[in-house]
């Protein structure tokens, strides 16, 4: 774009438009001030470009870095007050990199981590790398690393686990030193089913417990002492058919006054 002066800021890829940005505070909305404001974000670009690349090795596709970049650079030009005497740089600057962050905040984990999680997270790694630089052939401990970020040793555990957990890993990922092809989905537990069964039983012993003593003696025969209708029948003395209609009966019963209680 046609700069308003030629002076320059410390950075080469730092235009003055000081002089724009004045202009385009004056100018009401419109055409005009729409291609003003696109020279000059146009003009800061590569300052964006520059701080994007400070995040590149995150795991995060450059071009998509830029284009978030160019998205806070957007913010700032639209936010940026030239009224107030600072110079637009020393707004820009933590605007994008503040937009950077939150996309990798608010994108880039897998699943939803607390944000205090995510900065132990950031604190953790860059004391550790600090570290890496005086600790020279081993790696910075717990204890060394929660003093040099003033975090407790806990919180500094919380921030390593965070480390390893930025993205998530397929449940049919072989698990390392795996020599028969065993995934992570084949070592996971599942739901017992023997649970519904006590949730069951829980259920119906109170009702079991007012049944008559012969009813009980004849559902406990028949479902706990696995015994025929016919042997309950002759152990009782009763005919077999007798002894079918007292077990669908209680069952009846029992199951209805169960119900009952659920949707009390």
């Amino acid at each position: 774009m046609p700069t308003r002066a030629t002076a320059k800021h410390p950075h080469d890829d730092a235009p003055d438009t000081a002089a724009a940005f004045r202009e385009l505070a004056a100018l009401p909305p419109g055409p005009e001030r729409d291609a003003l404001r696109h020279e000059i974000v146009e003009a800061w670009l590569p300052m964006a470009d520059r701080l994007a690349g400070r995040f590149r090795s995150r795991g995060e596709n450059l071009d998509d870095l830029r284009q978030v970049a160019a998205l806070g650079l957007v913010k700032a030009v639209d936010r940026y007050d030239p009224g107030l005497g600072n110079a637009f740089e020393s707004y820009a600057v933590p605007t994008v990199t503040g937009e950077i962050k939150r996309h990798f905040r608010d994108h880039m984990w897998t699943l939803h981590v607390p944000r205090r999680v995510q900065e132990l997270r950031n604190r953790v790694r860059h004391a550790s790398q600090d570290l890496s630089r005086t600790t020279s052939g081993r790696r910075p401990t717990v204890a060394e690393i929660a003093e040099h970020a003033g975090l407790s040793e806990k919180d500094v555990r919380t921030g390593q686990e965070a480390l390893e957990s930025f993205s998530a890993l397929s449940l049919d990922a072989e698990l390392p030193g795996s020599d028969d092809g065993c995934s992570l989905g084949d070592v996971l537990g599942a739901p017992d089913p023997a649970l519904d069964t006590v949730i069951d039983r829980e259920a119906v012993k109170e009702r079991l417990a007012a049944l008559p003593e012969r009813e009980r003696a004849i559902l406990y025969m028949r479902f706990f002492g696995d015994m025929t209708q016919s042997g309950i029948a002759e152990e009782l003395g009763i005919s077999q058919m007798h002894v079918s209609r007292l077990i669908s009966r209680c069952c009846g019963r029992v199951r209805e006054q169960v119900m009952r209680d659920g949707e009390a």
